[in-house]
């Protein structure tokens, strides 16, 4: 990892595999995964030269402020209160660290891999945020679905090869059932989610809710799932893309000795982010590392929205 001081805390760049050598199965990228996700990395390391990927993730982001301002009609539309708003359009329902709800951040859910989960009216009703159903604005956004599909398999693609060395890596410590190794839990499931994030424009920064929280704009978490594959943020003025306009800005991550250290990694970049299910699994031989996100700050900050994607890969219902 390569460091800078541009922010008050460090800034650590994530350990970066080239897609060339993760796809070849008899590499051995032990000390590429143990390095960052082993028990003294950050949890994350990123993914470089994917093939498609930089314009897979331009036509989503994209479409993210398209959708964010589509007529609140059509978005009470895509909610599912069913599902706990997890799938389809979700503002609002979320709450900051003070409790107050977030009416900074949009977002759309659905499951990139298959449009219904199960037909079982049980398990819709018992899983609803996991087996519900996509919900897509067809014909007031009909690119979305074909666009958020594309980027979510990539995504889920790439993360089962990042899986299969992970298992290697876990193997040399410890026995690993192959029909229970990270890859094939994933493999099987059916429970894998996409989130696009839009965040609204502040119209003066000393309006932002929390703005003096470094967690301003995703509060302190560990992810609960598998591996979280993310992309890189598109910001946008009046529709004009542009860089990010605050060097704090961004992913932090705390260490294990409790350091607070930014993390950054390349727009043309897949990250994935190691969960708390693929801890206890691995025996903690992989960890999952508390992370937040950071608004940028400042009156150039005016009037700049962003948008960006997760995917969260976890465990089918029964799995665990």
């Amino acid at each position: 990892m390569s460091s800078s001081t541009g922010t008050a805390f460090p800034t650590l760049r994530s350990v970066t595999i080239p897609y060339a050598d993760l796809k070849n199965k008899d590499a051995d990228l032990s000390a590429k995964i143990e390095e960052g996700f082993g028990p003294n990395g950050l949890g994350i390391l990123s993914i470089s030269d994917v093939p498609e990927f930089s314009s897979l993730r331009q036509n989503l982001l994209h479409l993210s402020p398209r959708l964010a301002n589509l007529p609140q009609k059509v978005k009470d539309e895509l909610e599912d209160p069913h599902s706990r708003y997890n799938f389809g359009w979700s503002h609002g329902k979320e709450k900051l660290e003070s409790g107050k709800p977030d009416l900074l951040k949009g977002s759309f859910y659905a499951n990139p891999i298959l449009d219904v989960p199960t037909t079982d009216m049980f398990l819709k009703q018992r899983y609803p945020s996991y087996c519900s159903s996509n919900i897509w604005p067809d014909s007031a956004l009909p690119e979305l679905e074909t666009a958020l599909k594309a980027l979510g398999k990539l995504m889920h693609d790439v993360g089962l090869m990042v899986a299969y060395h992970c298992d290697q890596y876990v193997s040399k410590g410890m026995e690993v059932d192959q029909n229970e190794s990270l890859k094939q839990i994933l493999l099987r499931s059916r429970c894998h989610k996409g989130r696009l994030l839009y965040y609204f424009p502040a119209p003066r920064s000393d309006c932002v809710p929390d703005s003096d929280s470094m967690s301003s704009w995703c509060g302190w978490h560990t992810d609960h799932g598998s591996l979280t594959g993310l992309t890189c943020a598109m910001f946008k003025r009046d529709g004009v893309e542009i860089p990010c306009p605050d060097s704090t800005a961004g992913l932090y991550i705390k260490t294990r000795t409790d350091q607070i250290v930014k993390v950054v990694f390349g727009e043309g970049e897949i990250a994935y982010q190691i969960g708390e299910t693929t801890e206890i699994l691995s025996r903690g031989y992989l960890c999952a590392t508390p992370h937040s996100v950071q608004a940028p700050k400042g009156e150039e900050v005016s009037g700049v929205d962003r948008s960006t994607f997760a995917l969260f890969m976890q465990p089918d219902w029964y799995a665990i």
